[in-house]
């Protein structure tokens, strides 16, 4: 295991990257302050401050993405309690669950479980229980959610003025739907919803689909 001297990098850190993308942005971005675990959880995950996974997880509580409607895992923080570490703790066996949607979708990194392409993200999406992958990594991924491209990605799994209600939503909370996004009946503007805790939708989403 790498000492934590050897995992920040003060030469070429990601986070004026990760900053810039932000800063330009199409989408609102807020980065949130580091939590006093992030030497923790940089140890515990064994990448460096030069990556941009090791930027979020050290040197930020985590990302609220276009109103909050994707969060993306740092060290945590008061309004996104859950971070890269614990989080996986007991839920990321050949897998890395870096990031989440109000919709109760699930971004990982593939470490096994999801194939061959180690590294890869995936994304499990509420309306199928399937992992897709989106051919792409962690990098890509914020770029790609900071582009302004997660309108298209989310046109099926959004609902009339959700901005207000999401910008409410607690980061540790995402929709529940009844009839179910999965179901033949279940739709975004139609089902029943509801604030739920994000574990407690992972576990269901568990028992209904598996990984």
């Amino acid at each position: 295991m790498k000492p934590l001297h050897e995992l920040i990098n003060t030469t070429e850190p990601a986070l004026p990257l990760l900053r810039q993308w932000a800063d330009e942005s199409a989408v609102t971005c807020e980065i949130l302050p580091p939590s006093e675990r992030r030497d923790t959880v940089l140890l515990g995950l064994q990448v460096t401050t030069r990556s941009p996974l090791g930027a979020v997880a050290h040197d930020t509580g985590g990302l609220l993405i276009d109103h909050g409607w994707l969060r993306v895992l740092g060290s945590g923080h008061a309004r996104l309690t859950r971070d890269l570490l614990s989080w996986n703790e007991t839920r990321g066996q050949g897998l890395l669950l870096v990031a989440d949607d109000a919709a109760g979708g699930f971004f990982a990194l593939n470490g096994g479980a999801l194939g061959d392409d180690a590294g890869a993200l995936y994304y499990w999406a509420p309306d199928s229980l399937e992992w897709e992958p989106l051919e792409i990594g962690y990098g890509d991924f914020l770029q790609w959610a900071l582009s302004g491209r997660l309108a298209q990605f989310y046109a099926d799994l959004r609902w009339p003025e959700w901005q207000a209600e999401v910008a409410a939503l607690p980061g540790d909370q995402c929709m529940s739907f009844f009839p179910f996004l999965w179901s033949r009946e279940g739709a975004p503007a139609t089902s029943a919803r509801k604030p739920v805790p994000v574990a407690e939708q992972y576990a269901f989403n568990l028992e209904q689909g598996g990984t």
